[in-house]
């Protein structure tokens, strides 16, 4: 994060009217946090005399200092909020915050008899993520496991023959573990399948059965053809309900382009590792050094942040900044384009150059439409 922009309260009508993440200092104790639209109307507000009638928070005579990070982007106004909240209140930061964990399907790996639950905790096993919702993972879920005969159930198994079962097991959508009508590895090997699934956003189902539905079509199997076609299309509405950000979290990389506070900027802030990897700016205008192509930069910025081959920074999952990502996508208000790719070698720069060239256009719209 760049440093502050640092003023006093008689500076007040110098400070512009843009959006910030800003800090007041007063002499003794926390300070206070925030972020707004319109930088000096919000401090006017803060640092008016107090009044007894106003439920207004007013904090004049009791601020020495201010500090505050000017932002391009809704996306890096929650980044900047975030690390800030962490840095000064490390206790309190969630609920400052107020970032929901988001929502993961997991396949537990770990467990004799692996299977899937939806969760907002990280740990063990193969997640797949984050949703929007809960709601989200728990349709997803459900979509794939219709696909598969793992188990549905969530108590720890000891299989016996006298185990009552359940209704899935009768329905032959279960290979029915709990009861020893399959070994621990033809359970295993099930289970392999569900991961190959997730790892792959349904390819390793989609392609047999896709060439299976050929082979009978092709040999005047009508019938057979019509079921395969079925089950094909079950495969891709179970895939697609993952949505265009879920996915495994080694798997989930990506790039979203933002507005920037500077003068024909452009904001790049890559996500790798389960993390934001920080903010890139990217100047449109031209420069006296030569000039680079669009594609070019791109590929020096990319190559920085992420300099192995493929690979990202090393590190565990953060799950704010999951959280911080699930949330942006999926708003309204979003300000900004994402890309997602699988490596560095996948990465889109043809749709990269062309996410630049619309964020800066309608930037420029809206700036065009404000008055002078």
């Amino acid at each position: 994060m760049r440093p502050p922009i640092t003023a006093v309260p008689s500076d007040l009508e110098q400070i512009p009217d843009y959006p910030a993440v800003f800090l007041l200092w007063a002499p003794e104790g926390d300070p206070y946090l925030a972020r707004t639209s319109l930088l000096r109307r919000r401090l006017r507000r803060l640092l008016a005399s107090p009044d007894r009638l106003s439920r207004m928070l007013r904090l004049g005579g009791l601020v020495d200092r201010i500090e505050y990070w000017p932002t391009g982007s809704q996306l890096e106004a929650m980044l900047v909020h975030l690390e800030l909240a962490q840095r000064h209140f490390p206790k309190e930061w969630p609920k400052i915050t107020r970032l929901k964990p988001p929502a993961f399907v997991k396949l537990l790996g770990d467990n004799p008899f692996p299977r899937m639950m939806v969760t907002t905790r990280l740990g063990k096993g193969t997640a797949l993520g984050p949703f929007p919702s809960r709601v989200a993972a728990e349709r997803y879920e459900n979509q794939v496991l219709d696909l598969f005969q793992i188990r549905r159930c969530e108590e720890n198994l000891v299989p016996s023959p006298e185990h009552p079962g359940c209704i899935y097991g009768e329905m032959n959508r279960c290979l029915r573990p709990c009861q020893q009508v399959v070994s621990e590895d033809e359970y295993r090997h099930e289970s392999a399948r569900v991961e190959a699934f997730l790892r792959s956003s349904g390819t390793s189902l989609l392609e047999p059965a896709e060439t299976a539905r050929d082979r009978a079509s092709s040999e005047m199997d009508f019938e057979e053809a019509e079921r395969l076609h079925l089950r094909v299309e079950r495969i891709k509405e179970a895939a697609n309900g993952a949505g265009e950000l879920a996915r495994p979290l080694d798997q989930l990389m990506g790039v979203a382009v933002v507005p920037s506070p500077g003068v024909n900027t452009i904001n790049l802030v890559f996500f790798a590792a389960g993390r934001w990897q920080g903010v890139r700016s990217l100047f449109l205008g031209e420069s006296s050094s030569v000039v680079l192509s669009m594609d070019r930069r791109l590929r020096e910025i990319a190559h920085e942040i992420l300099p192995e081959t493929g690979t990202a920074p090393k590190g565990p999952p953060i799950t704010e900044h999951l959280a911080v990502l699930s949330r942006w996508h999926g708003a309204s208000w979003r300000d900004g384009e994402w890309i997602g790719f699988d490596s560095l070698e996948k990465i889109p720069y043809r749709k990269l150059v062309n996410a630049v060239g619309r964020v800066s256009a309608k930037r420029t719209g809206k700036a065009s439409e404000q008055p002078n």
